[in-house]
């Protein structure tokens, strides 16, 4: 399932109460799309790493009360406890934790509740974990607490993640290399035991690594860290390709400017354009963005228009739009 339908799903199935679990190989970006959502549908998010814990960690430490002569649980107090609070109860990595704590994540599961405590009605438990293929620390989840799901599987799929990394402020080569070359974002072999491999979370560091302006001869080895050598490679030769950017800035005020119709080079461009125009005001920029789009080959013309509409960026109110959709209109049919 792709991301968008998948979060789609979530938002009803948390409306509904019903307990998700999502599965994906590590790093495609589970964890960002639930804490999106609850952005997004205004509510808290308590991301739980049951792998870290002990049985009674969840369930709670039992101790005597002795006005009632009785033992007792006393809740974890990184649980939600306010009962006018809303939110989600994130249980990342569910299938990591050991069958123990599995199994006390059982009632909290399906009756909302364990030892001494209740979940406020205004949580929402999803779950989320790695296939056992991905041969990481993984324990077979018991029927019984699978039973207790609705299962989805999010899918590794570049227009998604382009999205987000637009929203999150990634840098742009990184986008226009991954737009290039869409193979890269994604390479996870469990059998070849690599360190480092190119994955949508391993991206993220690229750029968080190129905002860090480490020194230009130490830049390959801590990229090579974070997505293997090959992709590093590659991606530092695309690099190369954009020192022959021209200068978007001045595109996008009007002056005139001349590129090389290279392909690497336009994937490049529309990448630093859409990124630019995200942290723009103002109409006038969009509307020379898309004169400039015009000069463009036709397919880069209607790929740099398409990522201007998908990313938020309102062309259809530049005095530009009518004759650009007059010129492409053929092409849009």
């Amino acid at each position: 399932m792709k991301a968008e339908a998948l979060g789609r799903s979530i938002v009803r199935l948390i409306t509904a109460q019903i307990p998700v679990f999502v599965w994906g190989s590590p790093g495609i970006g589970k964890s960002s799309i639930i804490r999106e959502i609850a952005v997004a549908q205004g509510l808290a998010c308590i991301d739980l790493r049951l792998s870290l814990l002990d049985p009674t960690d969840l369930k709670g430490i039992p101790f005597f009360d002795p006005q009632e002569n009785e033992a007792v649980w006393a809740a974890p107090s990184f649980l939600p406890k306010d009962p006018e609070s809303r939110g989600i109860l994130f249980l990342d990595e569910i299938n990591t934790a050991p069958p123990s704590v599995q199994a006390s994540a059982y009632q909290l599961v399906l009756d909302r509740k364990v030892g001494e405590y209740t979940l406020p009605e205004g949580w929402s438990i999803v779950a989320a974990g790695n296939h056992e293929s991905d041969r990481g620390v993984i324990y077979r989840m018991p029927p019984p607490l699978a039973n207790r799901f609705v299962h989805l599987e999010l899918e590794v799929e570049l227009g998604a993640w382009k999205g987000w990394a637009y929203r999150n402020g990634i840098e742009s080569s990184v986008i226009a290399f991954l737009q290039y070359a869409p193979e890269w974002l994604f390479v996870f072999e469990p059998a070849a035991n690599h360190k480092s491999f190119p994955t949508p979370r391993s991206w993220e560091y690229v750029s968080r690594i190129l905002a860090a302006d480490i020194e230009r001869t130490l830049l390959l080895e801590n990229l090579s860290g974070a997505v293997g050598a090959e992709a590093a490679v590659a991606f530092m030769a695309f690099r190369k390709v954009m020192e022959r950017l021209p200068d978007i800035d001045a595109l996008l005020r009007g002056g005139p400017v001349e590129v090389a119709h290279d392909q690497q080079l336009l994937f490049a461009l529309s990448a630093g354009i859409v990124s630019r125009l995200r942290q723009t005001e103002g109409v006038a920029a969009i509307d020379h963005a898309l004169r400039f789009s015009m000069t463009l080959p036709k397919e880069f013309s209607i790929m740099l228009v398409k990522d201007m509409q998908q990313h938020g960026i309102a062309v259809e109110a530049s005095v530009v739009w009518e004759q650009w959709v007059e010129a492409f209109a053929y092409l849009l049919e």
